[in-house]
């Protein structure tokens, strides 16, 4: 006899085998019980999760001969036939390579004659969302109205692919994602019964791997018993998955908390030259910050030893738990930009030595909501120079600033008459974006949002849609204005206004015109006082 692989060796043969899916199975169970089997179900979840084992152990509980409490017996002629492959009123089909319109007609013939031996002819279509829209539409009649001999069991992991006809017509159940303790349970009867060695920790580490996919995990198990020792430890997993080890993502990880590149560099050489894969490295290290987070929160951690335990300690009491969820932020972006860049190594060796950068780290935010205070409160205004007429100068530009976004100006055939629109402080808007768009920056201008003001100079707007307003960025959105408008408190102010001067709620949506924005901190900082007109100084 051939070799059969762990998942399916210990594919469940009964409900009560099927763990994590205990709110499926028993409703399923007290159907068969109370004899209300239904005509047709839909069986959606993520891969792993047990669909079709459920599927498997559902058909043959209906055409058990000695079905207990909803559960079949396997051991009547009917459920070894099912389990062994020899019973053919149970069909099993693979909607990804059987999807056309004929192996649906097909199904129609078939269901016109009777079982040869079981109760119910039974067809099991697993990823269904994969057939064509004309099979469809071959199986739409069959499945509202088939014989009373025949029962459908659909199968998918993307339910929302399949026509609303389809869906109205079955009994639809969602699997959930399975529980790292729930794959610990059954990873230990596994275990058991094949004689494996194996560690708490080792579980736990499977389990997270699987990420709530039962076939997974046993294939990871599977994986570590091919060499032929039947003794699995951390170590072994980290091995044969590419996982670096946690002194190495300990030691990059302080690198970037203290600001040392040649450490966290050093640690990234040795991983890398081991053959580890660098989104498995991005990943635990994402996986560490975050359980340095844990830990600082509530000073209790898993699965690590006292003295990592002891490790993490010192790391979280020299960071913050704000710098720790922006540096997840930070790692989680990294990662996405690996995946779409062709020289992987580099993008991430330049990312982490971006992290290890003090002067580019700087709690940036920190700064711009001290410069918002300095300048709501007034004292923003610092004039240099003790010359009257200086001072009058300064005044009357400030004062040229705030009149031309009051008033509207409308040029005649001649071009010589202008007529002011509104020259109060009282915001009068029209229905057309362009022509209220300076009398709401002007507006933040005058409560005190000089930064927010300022970061919106220059720009444009225009409806994109009856609910969408767009701010468009002709020269480019900087990454300290970009910082600015991303705020969710910020992004409420301009939507609030906009949305008063439509008299409907409309939403914003920011249009750079330039995606290659070279960004230096004292740079923007200086623009900003420039465009400002007000000279003022930074309180740190």
């Amino acid at each position: 006899m051939g070799y059969t692989a762990l998942y399916r060796k210990f594919r469940p043969l009964t409900f009560s085998e099927i763990v994590g899916q205990e709110h499926i199975t028993k409703t399923l169970k007290n159907q068969i019980i109370a004899g209300r089997v239904g005509h047709a179900y839909l069986f959606n979840g993520g891969r792993g999760t047990g669909k079709t084992s459920a599927a498997k152990v559902l058909a043959r509980a209906i055409n058990c001969l000695n079905p207990k409490d909803g559960e079949p017996c396997n051991e009547c002629e009917i459920c070894k036939g099912a389990i062994n492959g020899s019973l053919t009123d149970i069909v099993e089909m693979d909607a990804a390579s059987n999807n056309s319109v004929e192996d649906i007609r097909t199904i129609r013939e078939e269901v016109n004659f009777l079982p040869t031996k079981a109760k119910y002819r039974v067809y099991i279509i697993d990823e269904v969302h994969m057939l064509s829209q004309g099979a469809f539409n071959a199986l739409l009649k069959t499945l509202e109205e088939p014989p009373e001999h025949v029962k459908f069991i659909l199968a998918t992991t993307e339910p929302q692919k399949l026509p609303a006809t389809i869906l109205s017509r079955c009994q639809r159940f969602d699997f959930k994602r399975l529980s790292n303790n729930d794959i610990i349970k059954r990873l230990k009867i596994v275990c058991k019964e094949s004689k494996i060695e194996i560690t708490e920790e080792a579980m736990q580490m499977i389990a997270v791997l699987a990420e709530g996919a039962m076939r997974d995990a046993l294939s990871i198990l599977e994986r570590c018993v091919q060499d032929g020792e039947n003794k699995i430890d951390e170590d072994k997993i980290r091995d044969l998955v590419g996982i670096p080890k946690i002194t190495y993502v300990h030691s990059i990880v302080e690198g970037i908390v203290n600001f040392d590149v040649d450490k966290s560099l050093k640690a990234i050489d040795i991983v890398l030259n081991e053959g580890k894969d660098i989104t498995n490295l991005l990943w635990e290290m994402i996986k560490y910050v975050k359980d340095i987070l844990v830990f600082k929160t509530s000073k209790k951690l898993d699965l690590y030893t006292e003295e990592e335990i002891k490790e993490i300690e010192e790391l979280s009491n020299k960071i913050s738990k704000e710098k720790l969820i922006d540096l997840v932020y930070k790692l989680s972006e990294l990662e996405s930009d690996i995946k779409w860049s062709t020289q992987k190594t580099i993008v991430f060796e330049a990312g982490i030595i971006k992290l290890c950068n003090k002067e580019i780290n700087s709690n940036l935010e920190e700064r711009i909501e001290n410069i918002e205070k300095y300048l709501k409160s007034g004292k923003g205004i610092n004039v240099q120079t003790t010359s009257n007429n200086v001072i009058a100068q300064r005044n009357q530009q400030i004062n040229n600033t705030i009149v031309k976004n009051n008033i509207k100006t409308t040029v005649n055939h001649n071009k010589n008459v202008t007529k002011p629109k509104n020259t109060d402080n009282t915001m009068k808007f029209s229905n057309k974006a362009e022509e209220y768009w300076p009398q709401i920056i002007n507006e933040l201008k005058q409560n005190g949002k000089i930064v927010l003001c300022t970061s919106l100079n220059g720009t444009k707007v225009n409806e994109i849609n009856d609910m969408t307003i767009g701010i468009e960025f002709p020269n480019g959105m900087s990454a300290f204005n970009k910082t600015i408008l991303e705020k969710p408190e910020n992004i409420k102010e301009i939507s609030t206004m906009i949305s008063m001067a439509c008299g409907k709620p409309m939403q914003i949506k920011y249009i750079s015109g330039n995606n290659n924005v070279n960004y230096e901190q004292q740079d923007d900082i200086q623009e900003l006082a420039n465009n400002s007109d007000i000279p003022f100084n930074i309180i740190e």
